[in-house]
C-alpha cells in the first residue's frame, strides 16, 4: 500500500476507466489508512470542527437547487433496491448524508415497496426533506444525526438495514473519523447487507484546483471556499478502511470523464470512485 510520501503518476487501470479518452492521472499525494491518526475534536482543523455549521449554511443558501436528482442509482445498483413478488418484507435502505433528498426521492418513486431511513447532520437539510412534496412518514424516516458521534441505533434498529447508500457523503468527513462512521453503519446493517458508495477520486480536477490554491488540510483532504470540506479517495485507502471495519469488498473501481468548458475553452477531468461492500 502507498504511503503519504508516495505519488500516483500513472493512469488508472483500463478496466476501471470510462473509456472516453482518460488522460494520465495528475501528480497527487495518495495516503494510506494507517497514516490517518485519530485525534481529539479539539485538535481537528478549524473547518473540520465547524463542518456542521458550514454545511447547514450551504443548504440554507442553496436549498434544494444545488444537486440534481440522482436517477443513475437505479441504473447502477437497481438490483439492491428492488423486491421480488416472493419477498415477504420490503427492502429497507439507510441513506447517510441525505441532504435535500436528491437520492431518496427518486428511489422511493422507482421502488414502491422500499422504506428509507435518512439522516443528515444539517438541521436545514432535514427540514428540506420533510418539506418535500413527496415526503411521507409511511415511506421515509428522516432524522438529525452526526454519524461521527451519534449512535445510529438510537434511531434505527440494530441489524435491520438491507442496504446503505453513501453518495458523496464520506468525502465530507475528516479521514480521522471515517472508521468511526463505517463501524457505526455496521451496527444497523443486516448480515449479508450491502453498502453502496460513490464519491470523489484522487486526481479529480476539483482536487487539482484546491491543491493549487493551497487549501489542503491533510493529504487528499481540502477545504472549499464556502467552508465545506472534501476528501479524494484512492482505491487502496477506501478498501483498507472497509476491510479494517470487517467488511468484504464486492466491487471497487475508479472511472473518469473528460468534460469540456466551451466558455473558458478548457477540458477538465472528473474522477469518481464507486464501490460495493458487504457485511459478513
Amino acid at each position: 500500500m502507498s504511503s503519504f510520501s508516495n505519488f500516483i503518476t500513472g493512469s488508472i487501470p483500463t478496466a476501471a476507466v470510462d473509456r472516453r479518452n482518460c488522460s494520465q492521472l495528475p501528480t497527487i499525494r495518495v495516503g494510506s489508512l494507517s497514516s490517518a491518526e485519530y485525534v481529539n475534536d479539539n485538535n481537528e482543523h478549524y473547518f473540520c470542527r465547524k463542518s456542521v455549521s458550514y454545511w447547514d449554511k450551504f443548504y440554507k443558501r442553496h436549498q434544494n437547487k444545488f444537486f440534481k436528482d440522482r436517477h443513475y442509482l437505479e441504473k447502477d445498483w437497481g438490483k439492491y433496491f428492488s423486491d421480488t413478488d416472493d419477498d415477504v418484507n420490503a427492502k429497507v435502505l439507510l441513506e447517510l448524508g441525505c441532504g435535500a433528498g436528491n437520492s431518496i426521492f427518486p428511489l422511493i418513486a422507482a421502488y414502491p415497496k422500499l422504506f428509507v431511513h435518512a439522516c443528515d447532520f444539517s438541521p436545514h437539510a432535514v427540514t428540506l426533506v420533510k418539506s418535500h412534496s413527496n415526503f411521507t412518514e409511511d415511506r421515509i424516516n428522516v432524522f438529525l444525526c452526526d454519524v461521527t458521534n451519534d449512535d445510529l441505533t438510537k434511531n434505527v434498529l440494530p441489524s435491520s438495514i438491507d442496504v446503505v447508500t453513501l453518495i458523496f457523503m464520506l468525502s465530507a468527513v475528516s479521514p480521522n473519523k471515517m472508521l468511526l462512521v463505517v463501524q457505526n453503519l455496521k451496527k444497523v446493517l443486516k448480515p449479508n447487507g450491502h453498502i453502496l458508495l460513490r464519491d470523489y477520486a484522487v486526481g479529480d480536477s476539483a482536487q487539482v484546483k484546491l491543491e493549487n490554491r493551497n487549501q489542503m488540510i491533510s493529504n487528499n483532504f481540502y477545504f472549499r471556499g464556502d467552508g465545506t470540506c472534501s476528501f479524494y479517495f484512492s482505491e487502496d485507502f477506501l478498501s483498507s478502511l472497509f476491510v479494517r471495519a470487517g467488511f468484504n469488498i464486492v466491487d471497487i473501481n475508479t472511472y473518469c470523464r473528460q468534460m469540456e468548458n466551451r466558455f473558458h475553452n478548457i477540458t477538465v477531468q472528473r474522477r469518481w470512485i464507486r464501490a460495493i461492500f458487504s457485511k459478513p
